[in-house]
């Protein structure tokens, strides 16, 4: 029964399409072959609404996209000239798959695709949502916060977003079970945090707009950085106060499940202190026990507190130094001769003739007559040239005190005062909570964050500071994603065989590298396809003034800035339902980006809005993809009745993220405008 309401859901969004097409479309001048402007309009309408129908049915997006192109192109070029129809069609294929194939920005795609498979096998995943769920054991709802905080993580490793919503189906779905979460909390928590790598980069998605839009991809993900981790946090913020406010469908830890395991040392150890730094630091005086062990955990222990010194003393630079002040007086004074001699005042106009010699302008001297020479030019004026002389030498001596003066760091501002004193109140309470099982817990999290964290870094950091393009960061991030794959199977190895540790990880690893490699030239085929299709029928459309039509109709609504961005955003969002994001973005885009000078809006902007909408594209019944890769990896007993029904409150939650970053733009055009002044 449920496929059969599904399938009429289908049907009818068909019919509500095609009708009104089928109605307005001139099929008299179709048949005649008297095909005018506005019957080639019509029929660009046509192709839209056809392509719409054809990928809910389930035909294949690239080469259906493809097809029609070709077709209704032809048509385009026959009503013109129909003995150069079929060559100008052929023409256009060629010239749009090179125009893909020479696009640059679409190698960083395959590359980011490769990294993300990579990390997904390097067994970090598992041992970074262990950790997390213990180390969040006393927040209400601790396994779904830690569902969605690793998704975040995890997501901006790979931007996946199958990768992502399967391996957490594996991991954190069984788990929630087990603990007594409801099944709608716990299929909504993961899929939400798996869409997640949608927006939050380094996103395929982004790097697919960047190239439709003509969009710079680096300013793409610095202003899609602050929107992820905000829709994050607004998902977190829901499980939590949902948890709190009925605490059966998200229930807490019990006391045996926050037990961490204590190696031999610490177990020696707590008994003599509560405190983990207080215990090793009286352990490092004790002969007995051995030096190093003890030294390399009181290390450990005291990282968290070297890492805010280091956050303060960090931040007391960068608000005390000096003011760069650029010295330009030398240059001034090296032409101020010159300028002073060439810029005079003059009565004459800027349109004046040059002045003339006048001797050279008088008669040859006829024969016998006397030559006169030329009179010397008079000589110049000391006094200016000592001026210039005194002004020379005086000029060093200014450029000591400015240099001086720069030199000299700036008074303290308040507001360091302020992050000082929170800094000391963060260093007291983390020195004076760290017991051995947190110690254990941080542990955990050190060894499976921080590898990630550095991948991180070295990634996105690289592609925002501008030091690498985006393909150079994910020839990078693809390489760490390959030692960090090899390290992480080394360890399991060596614990499982110390023996044949080497032989295990070499042969581990190829089977990784081929399986990784399969399904990036799977998914990167898919999206260049995509891209060729999608240029071809944009091209078609183009051609039928398909785009003018779509064009003249918005501007005729009269609409203001606002009307036009809700009226797109709410296309996009109803899009989102019977197709995917590549789809929306491949073949509406074309369709959005001309208008936006119209209305004022930056693309920039717009993407971020767009990326942020998307998000539904794979949150949305009835094609919610995400659903489907959950269903796949779930037991028998969770429905994708249940999982649709648990993404709903979370699709709640983007359209207040949506009107968030709306309202203020600020939160995804402050790093941008930052960075890239």
């Amino acid at each position: 029964m449920r496929i059969r309401k599904e399938l009429w859901f289908g049907f009818a969004l068909m019919v509500i399409i095609l009708v009104p097409v089928a109605m307005y479309t001139p099929w008299t001048s179709f048949i005649d072959g008297h095909l005018d402007h506005a019957d080639l309009g019509a029929l660009g309408l046509l192709m839209l609404a056809l392509i719409v129908v054809a990928i809910m049915l389930g035909f294949p997006t690239a080469f259906t996209l493809m097809g029609m192109g070709v077709f209704f192109g032809w048509l385009a070029y026959r009503s013109v000239n129909p003995a150069l129809a079929n060559q100008q069609i052929l023409d256009l294929m060629v010239q749009r798959a090179y125009s893909v194939m020479s696009n640059d920005v679409l190698i960083a795609i395959p590359l980011f695709v490769f990294m993300g498979y990579l990390v997904e096998r390097a067994n970090l995943i598992e041992k970074l949502f262990k950790s997390l769920h213990l180390s969040l054991a006393r927040v209400p709802g601790a396994l779904a916060v830690a569902t969605i905080v690793t998704c975040a993580i995890f997501a901006t490793a790979t931007g996946i977003v199958g990768a992502v919503v399967t391996l957490m189906g594996l991991l954190a779905l069984p788990a929630m079970l087990r603990a007594g979460y409801n099944i709608k909390v716990a299929a909504g928590a993961i899929t939400a945090g798996g869409c997640l790598g949608i927006l939050i980069p380094p996103s395929v998605l982004l790097i697919v707009y960047g190239a439709t839009a003509g969009v710079s991809v680096v300013k793409l993900y610095a202003g899609a950085f602050f929107p992820g981790i905000m829709l994050a946090g607004l998902y977190v913020g829901y499980v939590i106060v949902l948890a709190k406010w009925k605490p059966h469908l998200a229930p807490p830890l019990s006391a045996a499940e926050r037990v961490v395991p204590l190696p031999p040392l610490s177990q020696a150890l707590a008994p003599r202190s509560r405190n983990a730094l207080t215990g090793l630091f009286g352990a490092l005086r004790d002969p007995a026990l051995p030096k190093p062990q003890v030294a390399t955990q009181f290390f450990v222990s005291v990282l968290p507190a070297l890492s805010i010194i280091a956050l303060l003393v960090l931040l007391y630079g960068a608000a005390t130094a000096p003011t760069a002040v650029v010295d330009t007086t030398g240059l001034v004074q090296s032409g101020g001769a010159i300028s002073s001699a060439e810029d005079a005042p003059s009565d004459a106009s800027g349109l004046a003739e040059p002045p003339q010699d006048e001797s050279a302008l008088q008669e040859p001297p006829k024969d016998g007559a006397e030559v006169k020479e030329p009179q010397a030019p008079q000589a110049a004026q000391p006094a200016p040239a000592a001026a210039d002389a005194s002004a020379a030498v005086a000029a060093p001596a200014a450029a000591d005190t400015t240099a001086a003066a720069a030199a000299e760091r700036l008074p303290v501002p308040l507001w360091y005062w302020i992050v000082l004193a929170v800094g000391l109140a963060s260093l007291v309470l983390v020195c004076w909570l760290m017991s051995w099982q947190r110690l254990e817990v941080f542990k955990l999290l050190l060894a499976s964050f921080f590898p990630l964290a550095v991948l991180i870094i070295a990634v996105l950091g690289s592609i925002v500071f501008g030091l690498a393009t985006p393909t150079e960061a994910a020839a990078v991030g693809a390489l760490g994603g390959l030692v960090l794959a090899g390290i992480y199977r080394f360890i399991s190895a060596r614990q499982a065989n110390p023996d044949n540790a080497v032989a295990a990880t070499v042969k581990d690893l190829g089977g990784i590298i081929k399986e990784s490699s399969f399904l990036t030239a799977k998914t990167s085929a898919m999206v260049c396809w995509l891209f060729v299709g999608s240029s071809i029928f944009s091209a078609s459309f183009a051609l039928l003034g398909g785009q003018e039509i779509v064009e003249r109709w918005v501007l005729s609504l009269g609409l203001n800035t606002v009307q036009f961005m809700l009226l797109s955003q709410f296309i996009i969002f109803i899009l989102g339902w019977p197709l995917e994001w590549t789809e929306i973005i491949v073949i509406f885009m074309p369709i959005f980006i001309p208008l936006l000078p119209k209305f004022g809006v930056d693309p920039l902007f717009f993407g971020l809005l767009v990326a942020l909408n998307l998000q539904t594209a794979f949150l949305s019944p009835p094609v919610a993809m995400a659903a489907f890769y959950l269903k796949g990896v779930s037991p028998p007993h969770v429905t994708l009745n249940q999982i649709f029904a648990g993404m709903i409150p979370f699709m709640g939650i983007q359209l207040i993220a949506l009107a968030l970053l709306y309202a203020f733009p600020a939160i995804g055009l402050w790093l941008p405008s930052l960075l890239y002044k």
